[in-house]
């Protein structure tokens, strides 16, 4: 550890440089996972009194997982460095958005390889015209066109996902940090607590009805408002009770940003223009 920051002493990059390269690059992450793993729906408190909220228990996308964090990453790097530096990397998570989707486009069109197949545990998910049999008559696995088909699906979503997430994200995160800045111009840089949560409050709302007006409206084909027997979920349904959780997560998360400012400044970080 200490030859590293030998070698970053050496080379003239600032503990400064270095603490926000290191939050931009956990920023990104966080998104592109978030853009992998969001495409899954599922389902807690099944079979509860929820019922207001929805009969089959609260559907949530698991981007909830990740998500909420790109909120903290934002005001941490706002509160720090300022509006500008947290703005540049709002557009680094959206070029880098793209060029995702960009590579997932070229990797779903390669051709499979024969030997690239689904083993025997998971063959039974597929058609027994895609089996591969052993000369005794076992089931080996599944064969490689039942492979292409599992990570088309596993990467199908994900199009329609970054597209929503994409104008979503831009929307929502440069608000965030708009408002960010403004309840702290009223506040007078004081009250962190407030406007960490008062601004992440109306991003997230925004954030959650665009993301998941398109991608459950344009992708799994759910309903507005009401359910049916095939469907039981309504995409009003998902966009409440996602924004219920994303609020509890803001406000649990609430100490994560005073600490990661806190240790920051005790490191002694600051922007020389924190406008």
């Amino acid at each position: 550890m200490s030859l590293l920051t030998t070698k970053i002493q050496d080379n003239k990059l600032s503990r400064s440089e270095l603490s926000y390269t290191l939050i931009s690059c956990l920023f990104v992450g966080v998104l592109m996972l978030t853009n992998i793993i969001g495409t899954k729906l599922f389902v807690i408190f099944e079979n509860n009194s929820f019922t207001w909220i929805s009969k089959t228990g609260i559907v949530l996308t698991t981007g909830i997982i990740t998500y909420p964090f790109t909120f903290l990453f934002t005001d941490i790097v706002s509160e720090i460095w300022g509006k500008a530096r947290a703005n540049a990397m709002v557009f680094f998570g959206f070029l880098l958005s793209i060029v995702m989707l960009f590579i997932i486009s070229m990797a779903k069109a390669m051709p499979p390889a024969e030997i690239w197949q689904i083993g025997a545990n998971n063959a039974s998910f597929f058609h027994p015209d895609h089996y591969i049999y052993a000369s005794n008559g076992a089931i080996l696995g599944a064969n490689s066109k039942a492979a292409q088909a599992a990570f088309n699906f596993s990467f199908d979503a994900p199009s329609t996902l970054i597209f929503a997430s994409m104008l979503a994200y831009l929307v929502a995160q440069l608000l965030d940090n708009h408002l960010f800045h403004f309840y702290k111009k009223i506040s007078k840089s004081k009250y962190l607590w407030l406007r960490n949560n008062a601004s992440t409050c109306l991003s997230q709302l925004v954030d959650t009805c665009i993301v998941n007006a398109i991608f459950l409206h344009f992708y799994w084909a759910l309903p507005w408002f009401e359910t049916t027997s095939q469907k039981p979920v309504s995409i009003f349904q998902v966009v409440l009770s996602t924004y219920i959780c994303k609020m509890v997560i803001a406000v649990l998360d609430t100490p994560l940003i005073y600490f990661g400012v806190y240790l920051l400044r005790k490191l002694k970080i600051a922007s020389p223009d924190p406008k």
